[in-house]
Order: structure tokens, then C-alpha cells, then sequence
């Protein structure tokens, strides 16, 4: 029973996990609550069926590395999917919202990377849930924030999280939770979204602790909200639109095809004076984000080389002119930092200014500003390389971001990877290894999700990863030395030594 009516759900005997799919946690988004703040759920009568998930949220096809078990694709998006392994009001267990990436164009919480069911097995009532993506999740529109109470627009998507978040306070002891310990969790785009919420006044009083895996809130440009008015104002022009209602009368399809020239920063959120009061890095670095233990870090090779040399040999010639044209005045200090005297040496600094490029400088810097204030902070990286893709894969190869190139697909491939690329940690640490075909799985692999599992669902249950049969993982913030867990066959901990690598980066991400 929730406050809205009583869900039907399943049990699986094997497993001895009981699932709600497809709830609803907000009002479908549709019509004239389009590009409106999440609204309550209309309470329903008898007993709704909870037994498939609900339509994924409108995206083109971005990424290789997506399967959806969703019921199509619709604005009205807005559910999310519960396993727990004692749906008893008395249970009190902790509990996990993990939030899906994506770039803010594309994903699902029925992927079956997310699913929940392992983490159930482990004592743990585990959430996914859907947020509004691309045009329908980020678009600001001086008309929009006309009719705002907030007097503010473009983070939609933001607010979707924060419903769900609010949603699971109040209905989850229902199913067995805690609503007192709640982690959030997610990866890139999902990643970037928890510290999102940890630094909205909105949501960081709501929960007990989070999870970040690759990308922090420093990745993305948020904008003034002026900036991304004209930027609404610019794509309500190019549709055709002359008012927010025309906007509104236009189908979502044709919106949806209307983004497909746009990217990543064009979905970024809005300084909105709401959600975000003020520049969320400014929040992060003056302390007032969320002050709950903080589980984060990210992958050895979050991007290859060919990222930054493109189709160019890995010479120290031609990574030299690139950083050149990349840094100006300042190449000097990035050969000093990165440097590239051999082919070999090319490569792995070439990986590595990319890797730090792309999110891995935005998840140091909401580690360490979160580190400095005196919180809880338990920092990896994960290194295990995936194994060989499946013979039956045929001529698939591996694409950027982690994602999958099939036979026919166009998109440039990537070199063979040495270490873990994007995304690549997810099925590993929720325990879905078995759900990715497309890889041989190796005892390995095992061992390595074994492990990572273990300290997830450790820190969900205690804010603390470390339990007994595990390696000791120190917090980051405590000593003189900033010391992170590698993620491997062979664990271990190291002290951080690219602190002034890092700290390069601060100038091209200000808080203002």
C-alpha cells in the first residue's frame, strides 16, 4: 500500500527477491505540464499492477551500450522500479536510488546493468528511477519562467530526481526500507546528478550518504539562466515555435528530432535560483553541500587516446601539436604534466589528459572539496580491463564511452583498451555481469564484482565500504597523504601522486 494506492508486485522464488516495476512517483509530464516541475501522482483506485517497467523517457539512439526492458518510449516517463528482499513495514533496511547516465540525452532504470535485484540479495531495498532527458529535461524559455513560481526554468530533469528521491522518503518503508538511510548512486550523467542533488538546498537534507561513480557536477557548463534562455528561445525559433504554447502543441517526436545536432552541453541545467540557488561548484566549494560519507572515483581509461589525436599516430610530434593548439600559452605546463617523449609514453598521457578532459578532473574536484570540508570520503579507481567480447558478437568492436560498435553501425572504433574504460564499472558493482552478453566472463570477473559489490552494499548498509574478508580501504580525508582503493583482481591502496595534475584543470572550471 502506498499513499497513492495499492501496487501488485512479483516474487522470485530463486532469488527470493520481490519487484514493483513501473510506479509512479510524479504526474505523467504531458500536455501542459510540459516543461513543468514533477506534480503529484493522482491517487488510483483498486490495485495497480507493478509487474513492467514504464516507458523510458524520449531520446535518440546515442549509445551502443544501451538495452531497455522499458515499455516504449514516452514523455509520460516518470516511474520507477523497487526490489527488496522483505516488503514488510517492520524491516527498516537501507536503501539505494541509483540514478542511470547518459550524457543527459539518453538512458533508463530498466537497464539491465541497474538492476536491483543483487543488491536486494544483499539486504538492500534498491531503486531505479527515470528523470526527463535532452529538450523535455533541460530547456529554459523566458515563458517558462514567467508562469514559474520559482521564477526559474531548465533543470527539469534535476527535479524528476529530487520527486523520486521525496517519493521514496515517504512510501519506501512500505516495501521494507529505511527512509532515514537512503544512498543515491549513479554513473556519468547519473553520477554528475548525485552531486547535483547533494548541492541543491532541494535534496541534500534527504539523504544518508551517495555514490559517484565517473563524472562530477564541475563537468558540466551550468549556465545563467540568461544564457539559457536565449539558447531556449534560439531552439523554439529553429521548430517554428512563437510561444510557449506552440512549443507545447508540437509532438514529441518532432521536438526529439529537432536535438539530434545537439550534445551534452546543451542539456547541462540552468543557475535557476531554485534547485541550484546559485553555481553549483560555488555550493561545493564553500562546504554546503550534503555532509554524508561519499563513496567516489572512476575508471583507468575513461577515455583512449584516439580522443585527443583522433585519427593521428600516438608520435610525440603529433601529440605535441595538438596539445599546442588545445592549450596555447599553456602547453608547456601540459607536457610538463602529461608528458610524451615515446610512442609509448604518447599513449598513456594522451589517455590520460583525455580521461581528465572528459570527467575524471570534476570527480577529483567533488571528492576533494568534499574531502577538505571534513567529510567521509572513500575514493577508488577501477582498473580491471572487461574481457574479449563473445565470439558470436561477430565484428563487433568497442566505441567511445564505453558503448558497443556492431557490424554494419557507423562510428569510429576505438583501440583495444588496457585498462577499464567509461562505464564499463557498472555491471561489475551492482552485481549484473550475467545481464551483459556481449562479453566472455572470466572467474576474474567474478572475483573483481564479488569485491566491488561487497563494498557498495557495505557502505549503502554503514557509510562505510570496509567489512569483514575485505581489504582495509582508508578514508581519503583522514591523514596527511590522500590514499584511494584500486579496484582489481589484485586490490590495493595507493597514495595519490596527480594531485598538480588535477589542480591544472581548475582554471578552465571556475565556479562562476
Amino acid at each position: 500500500m502506498t499513499a497513492n494506492g495499492k501496487v501488485l508486485g512479483a516474487f522470485e522464488e530463486e532469488t527470493a527477491v520481490y519487484s514493483f516495476k513501473g510506479i509512479p512517483f510524479a504526474a505523467p509530464p504531458v500536455g501542459a505540464l510540459r516543461w513543468q516541475a514533477p506534480q503529484p501522482v493522482q491517487p488510483w483506485s483498486g490495485v495497480r499492477e507493478a509487474l513492467n517497467f514504464g516507458s523510458r523517457a524520449m531520446q535518440l539512439p546515442v549509445f551502443g551500450d544501451m538495452n531497455f526492458r522499458a515499455n516504449g518510449m514516452s514523455e509520460d516517463c516518470l516511474y520507477l522500479n523497487v526490489w527488496t528482499p522483505n516488503p514488510s513495514a517492520e524491516a527498516g533496511l537501507p536503501v539505494l536510488i541509483y540514478f542511470y547516465g547518459g550524457g543527459f540525452m539518453a538512458g533508463d532504470g530498466s537497464e539491465p546493468r541497474y538492476d536491483g535485484e543483487q543488491m536486494a540479495r544483499r539486504g538492500i531495498v534498491a531503486v531505479t528511477a527515470n528523470y526527463r532527458l535532452n529538450v523535455f529535461g533541460y530547456f529554459a524559455h523566458p515563458e517558462l519562467n514567467a508562469e514559474s513560481a520559482q521564477n526559474g526554468s531548465g533543470n527539469y530533469g534535476y527535479l524528476d530526481q529530487n520527486a523520486a528521491i521525496r517519493w521514496v522518503r515517504d512510501h519506501i518503508a512500505a516495501f521494507g526500507g529505511d527512509p532515514n538511510r537512503i544512498t543515491i548512486a549513479g554513473e556519468s550523467a547519473g553520477s554528475i546528478s548525485v552531486n547535483a542533488q547533494m548541492v541543491s538546498p532541494l535534496s541534500k537534507d534527504l539523504i544518508a550518504g551517495a555514490i559517484g561513480s565517473s563524472g562530477g557536477i564541475g563537468a558540466t557548463r551550468i549556465r545563467p539562466l540568461a544564457q539559457a534562455e536565449a539558447a531556449g528561445e534560439k531552439f523554439a525559433t529553429r521548430v517554428g515555435a512563437k510561444s510557449l504554447a506552440e512549443l507545447r502543441a508540437i509532438s514529441a517526436q518532432e521536438l526529439l528530432e529537432a536535438t539530434a545536432t545537439m550534445g551534452f552541453e546543451d542539456f547541462a541545467g540552468v543557475v535557476d535560483g531554485y534547485f541550484f540557488p546559485k553555481p553549483p561548484l560555488e555550493i561545493l566549494v564553500a562546504g554546503e553541500a550534503a555532509r554524508v560519507p561519499l563513496l567516489v572515483g572512476w575508471n583507468s581509461e575513461e577515455m583512449p587516446y584516439m580522443a585527443l589525436l583522433g585519427p593521428q599516430a600516438p608520435t610525440p610530434e603529433n601529440y605535441a601539436a595538438v596539445v599546442r593548439e588545445l592549450y596555447g600559452d599553456a602547453a608547456d605546463e601540459v607536457l610538463r604534466l602529461y608528458p610524451g617523449e615515446t610512442a609509448v609514453q604518447v599513449e598513456q598521457s594522451a589517455t590520460d589528459l583525455a580521461s581528465d578532459r572528459f570527467l575524471v578532473y570534476s570527480t577529483w574536484k567533488w571528492a576533494d572539496e568534499h574531502r577538505r570540508h571534513g567529510n567521509p570520503v572513500y575514493r577508488y579507481n577501477y582498473a580491471h580491463p572487461r574481457p574479449p567480447m563473445r565470439p558470436e558478437m561477430g565484428n563487433a568492436v568497442a566505441g567511445l564511452a564505453g558503448g558497443v560498435i556492431r557490424e554494419g553501425e557507423e562510428a569510429i572504433a576505438m583501440p583495444p583498451a588496457k585498462g577499464a574504460v567509461h562505464s564499463a564499472d557498472i555491471e561489475y558493482a551492482m552485481g549484473n555481469l550475467a545481464t551483459n552478453e556481449v562479453y566472455a566472463w572470466t572467474e576474474e570477473d567474478e572475483q573483481v564484482s564479488e569485491l566491488m559489490q561487497a563494498y557498495y552494499a557495505n557502505f549503502i548498509k554503514t557509510g562505510d565500504p570496509n567489512g569483514l574478508g575485505l581489504p582495509a580501504w582508508p578514508r581519503a580525508d583522514e591523514g596527511s597523504e590522500v590514499q584511494y582503493m584500486v579496484w582489481d583482481v589484485e586490490p590495493q591502496v595507493r597514495v595519490d601522486g596527480h594531485r598538480e595534475r588535477y589542480v591544472f584543470h581548475d582554471q578552465f572550471f571556475k565556479a562562476s
